[in-house]
C-alpha cells in the first residue's frame, strides 16, 4: 500500500484473506431486523482498507440490490454515523463531500478549505477536482471562487491547480532569490506584495521551500511564520501558515489540528473525523508520534478521554495503538518530532533585545532630566520612565555617576524615595547592572523564611558562564557571602547539587561532539529505564549541567532516536519536585531560550491576578538580550502579542514602563 521504496506509515492496513461478498453479508446481517450490531459494523469497517471498503459496497449492491452507504446512514446516527460513512467513501469523494459541506449553505467553513487544500499532494488535488465534478456535476474552482474573496481566494485557486513542482533537485541560487523576494515582498516593503507570497508558496516544491525557509531565517533573523503573521491577516494568513506548516511537516500540522480539535471544553468532531479518516492510510503513525512528543500524551489517550461509545471505539481503531504503551517505536516520526524545535534553535537565530543604546547620548543631560522630574512637590513618573527605559544598562550606569557628580546625591536613593510599588521595583531593577540585579533576586529567594525555588531555577538554569561569573562577583560584593554557600545552606539533596554545579559557571563552551553525544544520550537512556532514582538524577546532572548548549541539542536528538521519547518527557515521567523543574528548565533553555521565557511571561499574566515579580524580573533581565525574540515566540505559542497581554493585564505607570521595554506591538 506504500509507494515503492517507502515505508507504509498508515494505521489501517489491508485485511488478509479479504472476501468482499462475505463482508457484505456480515454487514447486512448486522443491520437486519430490529436495531443494529454497531460493534460488528465498526470492527469490520475499521479493519479494512478503503479499497476493500469500496469493493464491499459493490458486493453489497450485487447481493442485495441496495446501497450500503444509504443503509448505514439509516441504521446509524450522529458522530458515529458520520465517521463510518466517511470511511466508506473513496478519499477523493470524501474530500469532495467535506468541501461541498464547507461552502454550501449560509457561511463558509474556511478552516476546512484550508486544511484540505493546503495539505494534499498534486495527485490528490486532481482526484478531488474530478470527484467533485462527478459527484455534484459542478466545477470546484468555480464554486470556490464564488464563495471566497481576495488573496484568500487567489491562493486557493493556485492550490486547486495541483501544479506544485515535484523535482527534488534544488537550485541554491533560486533558493537565495526566493528568500530575498519574500523578504522584500513583506518585511522590507511598505505594505505587502501578497502576489509574491502566493507565487512562491503555491508553486515551489516542498524540498525547495524547506531550504527557502532556512535561508529566510538566516537573512531576516526570524522564521517565515513570524513574518506571515506580521504581514498578512485573516483567512489568507491562516491559509499561508497552514501551507508553511505542511511544507515543514504534514504530520506536525495534523497533530496540531487534532490537539486543537479536542483540547478545552467541547470537541470539534467534524475536524477529528475528517483527519482520522483521511490520514489513517497515509501517515497516522507519524502524526501519533509527533502528537506524543509535542503534547506529552498519546493521541490514543486523548481520544479515549474526549469521546465515548462506539464513536470512541471506532476512532481508537483508526488510531491504531497507544504510543505510551511499551514497544511502540517509530524512528522516522521521532526525527520529525525533533525537527519541530530544531529549525528554530538559537544557533540559527540572531538574538535581539528591545532596548538599544540611545543615539546622541548625554549622561549629564539625562541626570538633569531625572533630577527635575523628582524635585519639588510630586514626581514626573513619565519623564523618569522615558529616560530609564530608553537607555542601555551601560548608559544608565553613566547617568548614575553623572547624577552624583552634578548633584552630590545618590540617584538610586532618590528614585527609591520618589517611586513606589511595582514601578519602583521595575525602575530600580533597571538601574542595577544585570549581575547586580540577578544577585539581588537570588538573595531575596534564599533569605528569610522559605525559599523561592522557582526564582533560583529560572536564573541559574538560563545564564551562561560569563553571566554566572559576574553574578558570583556581584553577590560577594553586595552580601559578603559566597552565592554557592547560600545555595548550599538553603537547599538540599539533588536540587542543591544541581544549583551548586550551575553556580560554578564551568559549562563546556565547545561545539557538539557527535561520538560523545551518542554516548551521553545512551547514558541518559540507560538510566531512564533503571529503577534507581539516585543514579538517574546523578547521571542527568553530570550531563545537563556541564555540557555545552550545541552539544546538548545533539544529545537530545540522539536520545529521541534511541528511546522514541523527548528527554523532557523522560524527566517528567521519572522525576518530581524541584529537581524535575530544574532539569526541565535547563532542557527548555537549551532547546529554545526565548520560548522558555515567553512561556514564563504568559503564565505570569494568564488567569486571575498577575505575578508581577516574575513579569518584572524577566522584562528587566531580557530587555537587552533577547526580548525581541521572546515577543516572536510569544505570538507563535499563544496567538497573541506580549504587548497586548501586558496592556490588558497591568495598569498605570507600571504598564507604561513595561510597554516601553516591550518595544512594540507584534
Amino acid at each position: 500500500m506504500a509507494p515503492k521504496g517507502k515505508v507504509y506509515r498508515g494505521s489501517v492496513k489491508e485485511f488478509p484473506g479479504f472476501d468482499a461478498s462475505q463482508d457484505a453479508e456480515a454487514l447486512y446481517n448486522a443491520m437486519k431486523g430490529f436495531g443494529s450490531d454497531k460493534e460488528a459494523i465498526l470492527d469490520l469497517i475499521t479493519s479494512r482498507s478503503n479499497k476493500q471498503r469500496v469493493e464491499i459496497c459493490q458486493a453489497y449492491k450485487s447481493l442485495y440490490g441496495k446501497d450500503l452507504i444509504a443503509d448505514l446512514k439509516y441504521e446509524l446516527t450522529g458522530k458515529f454515523e458520520r465517521l463510518i460513512v466517511s470511511l466508506m467513501r473513496p478519499p477523493a469523494y470524501s474530500d469532495a463531500k467535506e468541501i461541498k459541506d464547507a461552502i454550501g449553505g449560509l457561511g463558509t467553513d474556511e478552516k476546512c478549505l484550508i486544511e484540505i487544500l493546503a495539505s494534499r499532494t498534486n495527485q490528490e488535488i486532481h482526484d478531488l477536482v474530478a470527484a467533485y465534478k462527478d459527484a455534484y456535476e459542478r466545477d470546484l474552482e468555480a464554486d470556490i471562487v464564488g464563495d471566497t474573496s481576495g488573496h484568500f481566494k487567489k491562493m486557493l485557486v493556485v492550490l486547486l491547480q495541483g501544479t506544485r513542482e515535484e523535482d527534488d533537485v534544488v537550485s541554491e541560487d533560486l533558493v537565495e532569490q526566493d528568500a530575498k523576494d519574500l523578504l522584500e515582498a513583506g518585511e522590507l516593503k511598505w505594505g505587502t506584495d501578497e502576489a509574491q507570497f502566493i507565487y512562491i508558496l503555491g508553486r515551489r516544491s516542498k524540498q525547495h521551500l524547506r531550504m527557502v525557509f532556512n535561508e529566510y531565517l538566516k537573512i531576516s533573523g526570524k522564521p517565515i511564520e513570524r513574518s506571515i503573521k506580521g504581514e498578512l491577516s485573516g483567512d489568507f494568513e491562516k491559509l499561508m501558515l497552514a501551507v508553511v506548516k505542511c511544507i515543514r511537516s504534514t504530520a506536525e500540522y495534523f497533530a496540531e489540528r487534532l490537539y486543537k480539535a479536542m483540547k478545552g471544553l467541547g470537541t470539534r468532531d467534524n475536524t477529528l473525523i475528517r483527519i482520522m479518516v483521511s490520514r489513517s492510510e497515509i501517515d497516522m503513525l507519524d502524526i501519533r508520534e509527533v502528537f506524543r512528543t509535542k503534547y506529552e500524551k498519546s493521541l490514543y489517550n486523548m481520544i479515549k478521554e474526549d469521546t465515548s461509545g462506539e464513536y470512541k471505539k471506532a476512532l481508537l481503531k483508526l488510531c491504531g495503538g497507544d504510543d505510551d504503551a511499551a514497544g511502540e517505536f517509530f524512528p522516522e516520526a521521532a526525527q520529525v518530532a525533533y525537527q519541530m524545535w530544531e529549525h528554530s534553535a538559537l544557533a540559527k537565530v540572531k538574538l535581539q533585545g528591545t532596548v538599544q543604546p540611545a543615539a546622541a547620548f548625554n549622561d549629564d543631560g539625562d541626570a538633569q532630566v531625572l533630577r527635575k522630574a523628582m524635585k519639588g512637590l510630586g514626581t514626573d513618573e513619565g519623564a523618569i520612565i522615558d529616560v530609564v527605559t530608553k537607555r542601555s544598562n551601560a548608559q544608565r550606569q553613566q547617568i548614575i555617576k553623572a547624577y552624583k557628580a552634578h548633584y552630590g546625591r545618590d540617584l538610586m536613593a532618590d528614585l527609591k524615595s520618589e517611586l513606589s510599588g511595582s514601578l519602583a521595583k521595575l525602575i530600580l531593577g533597571l538601574m542595577l547592572t544585570p549581575a547586580q540585579y540577578d544577585a539581588k533576586q537570588l538573595r531575596k529567594a534564599v533569605e528569610g523564611a522559605g525559599t523561592d525555588e522557582s526564582v533560583l531555577i529560572e536564573i541559574m538554569a538560563t545564564r551562561n558562564n560569563q553571566e554566572i561569573t559576574a553574578i558570583n562577583e556581584a553577590y560577594q560584593q553586595a552580601y559578603h557571602k559566597r552565592l554557592e554557600d547560600d545555595l548550599s545552606s538553603d537547599t538540599s539533596g539533588h536540587f542543591k547539587r544541581i544549583l551548586v554545579s550551575l553556580a560554578l559557571g564551568n559549562r563546556d563552551d565547545g561545539p557538539e561532539n557527535l561520538t560523545q553525544a551518542h554516548e551521553d544520550a545512551k547514558k541518559l537512556a540507560d538510566v531512564s529505564s533503571n529503577d534507581s532514582s539516585d543514579s538517574l538524577e546523578t547521571r542527568f546532572l553530570s550531563i545537563l549541567c556541564t555540557r555545552s548548549y550545541p552539544h546538548l541539542r545533539r544529545v537530545f536528538q540522539e536520545f529521541i532516536k534511541m528511546t522514541n521519547h523527548d528527554v523532557e518527557h523522560a524527566i517528567k515521567k521519572r522525576m518530581s519536585g524541584d529537581v524535575r523543574d530544574a532539569f526541565v528548565a535547563i532542557v527548555r533553555s537549551v532547546k529554545n531560550k526565548p520560548a522558555f521565557f515567553a512561556d514564563k511571561l504568559y503564565k505570569s499574566m494568564k488567569g486571575a491576578g498577575t505575578d508581577e515579580r516574575t513579569l518584572t524580573r524577566i522584562m528587566i533581565s531580557r530587555s537587552e538580550i533577547d526580548l525581541l525574540n521572546i515577543r516572536g515566540e510569544f505570538v507563535d505559542l499563544f496567538d497573541k502579542s506580549l504587548h497586548h497581554m501586558i496592556e490588558k493585564d497591568t495598569s498605570g505607570d507600571y504598564r507604561m514602563a513595561l510597554l516601553a521595554l516591550c518595544g512594540g506591538e507584534d
